[in-house]
């Protein structure tokens, strides 16, 4: 999908269901790190989901699994700039970073999109930046750093803050400038969340229409879905129960599914999306 078809597709009222592809150019990514961090390999990779159905193509030069550090801006944008230039004409580009300076980089070399993990909250300048440049921009709910987030996550109602939070963040972009339907969510499944916390925010995914902006998932490979499965500690084996899941997102309203096997998933978004009649 081209950016100005992407662009058409948020303002719609009702929305087919999207795929992104997950394109990490990193060593450390829980699911591929190191699989990608030449630019051939990365750009080859890219392509391939783009054939399988991929609308969007989500690149990120930093890990925010489960106790990783922080990179560098100047290292994050030496990963990914080469790797954005190749695929710009390709299809629709997203940034997946925290750092301004980095989806100001990205957006220079040809990305189209932004997806922060801290809603804007880790960066003053990232929401400014989404207005100043019209791009659209992906809000997502994490409890804490991603070096610390599942240390003990504790909620006293985990669906109903995490929708308040994207509630304040949503405002606060509209506040520095950014377009409302330029705005989509993520309730961030695994982000400090338990297991416990996972399955009520999947279980509750559509009252989050209630926002009004159009609903992210990213549970491709997450190791919650290992321990209910029993599908085991390697990501890739997760295949089954992200399945699961994403089938039940599209069911429950979600419109862009963050997957890393587009193949498999791009069928059961297919599956669900005509059961439903979309």
């Amino acid at each position: 999908m081209q950016p100005d078809e992407f662009r058409l597709w948020l303002r719609q009222p009702r929305r087919a269901a999207l795929v992104m592809g997950v394109l990490n150019v990193t060593p450390d990514s829980f699911s591929d790190g190191g699989k990608f961090v030449r630019v051939e390999a990365a750009v080859d990779h890219g392509r391939r989901m783009v054939e399988a159905g991929a609308a969007v193509l989500d690149i990120g030069g930093e890990s925010t699994r489960p106790g990783s550090m922080p990179v560098s801006a100047d290292e994050q944008i030496r990963r990914i700039r080469p790797v954005i230039e190749q695929l710009r004409d390709t299809v629709t580009l997203s940034v997946d970073t925290r750092d301004a300076a980095v989806a100001r980089a990205a957006l220079d070399a040809g990305a189209h999109l932004i997806n922060d993990v801290s809603a804007g909250s880790a960066d003053a300048n990232m929401l400014p930046l989404a207005a100043k440049r019209h791009v659209p921009i992906i809000l997502m709910h994490m409890q804490g750093e991603p070096a610390t987030m599942q240390v003990n996550p504790h909620y006293d109602d985990v669906f109903r803050e995490v929708m308040e939070h994207l509630a304040r963040r949503i405002e606060a972009a509209v506040s520095a400038g950014v377009d409302r339907p330029d705005i989509l969510i993520d309730p961030g499944i695994g982000f400090g969340k338990t297991d416990a916390h996972n399955l009520e925010l999947l279980r509750r995914l559509n009252e989050l229409d209630q926002l009004g902006r159009p609903v992210v998932v990213g549970t491709s490979r997450k190791a919650f879905i290992g321990r209910i499965t029993g599908e085991g500690p390697e990501a890739e084996h997760r295949l089954f129960g992200t399945a699961a899941t994403v089938g039940w997102s599209v069911a429950n309203g979600a419109s862009l599914l963050r997957v890393h096997d587009v193949d498999q998933m791009m069928n059961v978004v297919r599956m669900i999306s005509a059961i439903m009649g979309n």
